[in-house]
């Protein structure tokens, strides 16, 4: 089985389907303890803005969806912020105190 994905050079197949690459590889995990600090406003923006890119299927939207995608990155930012605070990692506060 091969997946046909549209990308922002043209069609890239993938043999076998699965993880594709592409735009989502920059979307990289933002707790710890793989970060060693709380993430950064500006890395929780850049992981929703290559949500939404990936999703709509535009590096960047024509002018008439320029609104509805700056939101959508908005509320997926505020949602990963939201997401993150409420996360608790085993053992992180052990490793923070230590």
């Amino acid at each position: 089985m091969a997946w046909l994905v549209e990308s922002g050079g043209g069609p890239a197949i993938f043999p076998g389907g699965g993880e594709t690459g592409g735009m989502c590889r920059s979307i990289k995990t933002l707790r710890p303890p793989v970060l060693p600090e709380e993430a950064t406003e500006e890395e929780i923006r850049a992981a929703a803005l290559q949500y939404v890119r990936k999703v709509s299927g535009f590096r960047a939207p024509a002018a008439h969806n320029q609104e509805v995608f700056d939101r959508a990155v908005e509320v997926i930012a505020e949602a990963t912020a939201e997401l993150l605070a409420g996360l608790e990692v085993r053992g992180s506060a052990a490793q923070r105190a230590g």
